[in-house]
């Protein structure tokens, strides 16, 4: 279960560290399919083994992935994601690391129109989790505090469904789930 208080990711390098594109790629594919070692991770991104296993060790350096002790041995080093709730800094007065924030927001929403155009364009072949999906336009009137407190409530919502991939049962597969509560840009609001 992701710990209950939010990471705030200020700290630049940690910041670019994640922004990294194939670093976001990894770790995306350790939080759905649970651990692997640099050999599998290069396999499967077709990437240079070396440089997967330095993307890797910086990714645990800034605290996104641990190394997962039961399944090493000997040079065979499994890497598996720290489960966590990490947000991205709202309004950083320092420019660099708004740049920084804003590379790791847009790689987040680009991965999830990709994995969402993927599903809908083959919705056919993923079975009974077809007529389990859901998609949901709506909205309310808030004040911003209200807002925020939507949020947390979502993220405690989601935190509660949270299992890591080896815990998950027979029939279980990964689940994309993305959020936006935003103030509904109206007449006179700046474009």
């Amino acid at each position: 279960m992701p710990p209950s208080q939010p990471r705030m990711l200020s700290d630049i390098d940690a910041l670019k560290a994640l922004a990294h594109p194939l670093r976001q790629q990894l770790l995306a594919w350790l939080q759905r399919h649970g651990a692997a070692t640099s050999a599998d991770l290069a396999a499967e991104f077709g990437e240079d083994r070396g440089a997967t296993s330095y993307h890797l060790r910086q990714l645990a350096r800034f605290g996104f992935i641990e190394e997962d002790t039961d399944r090493s041995s000997g040079r065979r080093r499994y890497w598996r994601a720290i489960p966590q709730d990490v947000r991205l800094p709202r309004r950083p007065a320092d420019p660099e690391i708004a740049v920084a924030a804003d590379e790791v927001h847009r790689q987040w929403m680009e991965r999830a129109e990709r994995d969402l155009t993927a599903y809908l364009s083959s919705r056919e072949t993923f079975g009974e989790f077809t007529a389990a999906a859901m998609h949901s336009y709506g909205g309310t009137t808030l004040t911003a505090e209200e807002l925020a407190q939507f949020g947390e409530e979502y993220v405690a919502f989601l935190s509660r469904w949270h299992r890591e991939p080896s815990q998950a049962p027979p029939g279980s597969r990964h689940v994309s789930v993305v959020f936006h509560a935003f103030p509904t840009p109206g007449p006179g609001d700046a474009s």
